[in-house]
């Protein structure tokens, strides 16, 4: 949002002490509220009054004191503005301004945005772009300094590179808030010296060092912890939670992989009341999700209904949040707090009838009553996709006689690596029935070979998809099983500079433009959200998914290098927890997966 107010401006202090007497006028009186207390867990009615920016005072309801305007609750629960710990407006392919949009009448008050993905497809440039984007919508966006671009040097390339010289100057700005996930993780256990520099940048700076901690336990965690990593969001089990919490680290626990959730709030309910370092997220959320579902409040209303009380998941997006992100004056409704305020006629429901942010009402009835103004784009973001037309032959793999072992990426969400021996004719790898093709190109003018990997466990593919949105150096990424549907996918979305595209059969079924950065459209979320949704329907009629890990989503974290296991990125098949990287996926005949 624009700059908050100064709530600890003399004047407005003395103001409210004035008002909290009854000596002078609130600003904005709610009345008849009934209050859900996050210090306490309690309810209680109360009257809140406003001066400003800032709560003058919480009292019993029916003290009448004068306000120069006033809001009757109708017995209707307050609650402190939602604070989203970790996410990427990027993730849902629409500008800050219609995210905000989205976001604000559902009670989101505050997110902490790391523009991560902005800054691997654009560098700096897309940091800028975040900073002032902000200060047009009535969201308050906290901006952190992308850590990793790329999320993995040496076995990959993106359109910028932070060293830590860079994440210095980054972290002295007063509109910079922390240095975002550390996704390097082997690297920073390893020693190695730029990432390194890059976590004692942030630690240097007195601002917070926020974490990826995928696939780390025991001595690991710890080490990641004693760099001086504060935060996860990566869980991928009750018990990943519980050592997180044991670790000392703040948990954003999020809502992105909802089949988690319910073993989530059983650990919590099992340790019989809510860790303060408990904090909620959103990390991505896909357009259609985001018009249908919601942001943060959905991730409370899903706590909730897998049985976390309401006062704990409340608690978790706003006291905990803003004490985890050292922002004493969010999180509370309380005298000397600033005033996020949310107004709901059910808890369990999670939807806000009124909003307040920073003492001014942005929300009624689901409506925004503060424009979110949409900042003009650099030149950098609207022409990020640089690569050369694709043909067939790009996604096909040479290899001499007539059989070869090769190496393959075995399962979704968590590659193994894996061998086969396959067929070659007339010089050509031929995939097996079994098996799809995963091919990334550089997009960033590096002029770089097409690299393709088989994969297998990966279902039955009847058709091809191409996308830009590929975390986290989102190059041009393509799946499928014929070459020629790959090209024309591939191709479609390099016309469109950027986006995501279906083919099947030599013909394009489904296509969306993402034209700045590669990852965001102008278009309203309306528009974007039916878009995306028909893409994913049609992908759907054309891949046999196995939830929970090979689905729609897994397309888009499948070149996430940094994790541990193979990926596929623009240098080749890479593991960067084995230092490993094998330009083609055929291996020599002296050639050890071990």
């Amino acid at each position: 949002m624009a700059q908050d107010s100064n709530i600890n401006a003399p004047e407005l202090r003395a103001r409210a002490v004035r008002a909290a007497q009854g000596l002078a006028p609130f600003d904005l009186l709610i009345s008849n509220a009934r209050l859900l207390d996050m210090v306490t867990g309690r309810e209680r009615d109360a009257d809140i009054g406003i001066v400003g920016g800032l709560i003058a005072s919480v009292r019993k309801a029916g003290s009448k004191p004068d306000a120069i305007a006033s809001l009757d609750a109708g017995g209707r629960y307050v609650v402190p503005g939602f604070i989203d710990t970790h996410m990427h407006v990027e993730s849902s392919m629409v500008t800050p301004a219609e995210y905000a949009a989205a976001v604000v009448p559902r009670g989101v008050t505050t997110i902490v945005w790391d523009p991560h993905e902005f800054a691997n497809a654009c560098g700096l440039a897309g940091v800028d772009y975040a900073i002032d984007a902000g200060k047009e919508v009535p969201l308050r966006l906290l901006t952190l300094a992308p850590t990793c671009v790329p999320s993995a040097p040496g076995f990959e390339a993106s359109g910028g590179d932070f060293d830590p010289d860079l994440l210095t100057e980054l972290l002295a700005r007063p509109d910079i808030h922390g240095a975002a996930e550390l996704m390097t993780m082997q690297p920073l256990l390893n020693g190695n010296d730029r990432v390194q520099g890059i976590v004692n940048a942030g630690l240097a700076s007195g601002k917070r060092v926020c974490g990826h901690a995928r696939g780390l336990n025991d001595g690991a965690l710890s080490a990641y912890a004693a760099a001086g990593v504060e935060t996860d969001h990566e869980l991928s089990s009750a018990e990943d939670l519980i050592a997180r919490l044991e670790a000392g680290m703040t948990v954003e626990l999020r809502g992105s992989h909802e089949h988690l959730l319910p073993e989530f709030a059983k650990a919590i309910l099992d340790l019989g009341h809510l860790p303060q370092t408990l904090t909620l997220c959103t990390d991505d959320v896909f357009p259609d999700d985001l018009q249908r579902q919601g942001g943060l409040d959905n991730v409370i209303r899903l706590m909730i209904h897998f049985g976390l009380p309401s006062e704990w998941a409340y608690r978790a997006a706003t006291l905990n949040a803003a004490t985890r992100i050292r922002r004493p004056d969010l999180g509370l409704i309380a005298p000397g707090k600033r005033a996020d305020i949310v107004l709901l006629d059910d808890l369990a429901q999670v939807k806000p009838s009124l909003v307040v942010a920073d003492g001014k009402t942005v929300s009624e009835d689901g409506n925004l009553t503060t424009p979110c103004r949409s900042t003009e784009p650099p030149a950098a973001l609207r022409n990020s996709v640089s690569v050369a037309e694709f043909q067939a032959d790009d996604f096909e793999i040479q290899a001499p006689g007539s059989s070869a072992q090769i190496a393959v990426l075995s399962k979704p969400r968590f590659p193994v690596w894996g061998s086969k021996t396959v067929d070659v004719e007339a010089g050509k790898l031929i995939l097996p029935d079994d098996m799809i093709r995963m091919a990334v190109a550089n997009r960033y003018g590096q002029n770089a070979p097409v690299r393709v990997a088989f994969l297998e466990k990966w279902g039955r593919w009847r058709g091809a998809f191409a996308t830009t949105v590929s975390h986290d150096s989102h190059n041009l990424t393509v799946f499928g099983r014929d070459p020629s549907d790959m090209a024309l996918a591939a191709n479609t979305v390099r016309s469109s500079n950027g986006g995501m595209c279906v083919v099947a059969k030599g013909e394009v079924i489904e296509k969306i433009e993402l034209p700045l950065a590669g990852l965001v459209s102008e278009a309203p979320l309306s528009e974007i959200a039916v878009r995306f949704a028909a893409l994913r329907q049609a992908l759907d009629a054309l891949v046999d998914w196995e939830p929970p890990y090979l689905v729609f989503k897994a397309l888009f974290g499948a070149s996430l290098v940094c994790n541990a296991g193979p990926r596929l990125s623009d240098v080749g098949i890479v593991d960067v927890f084995k230092g490993r990287v094998l330009e083609t996926p055929v291996l020599s005949l002296d050639s050890s997966l071990e």
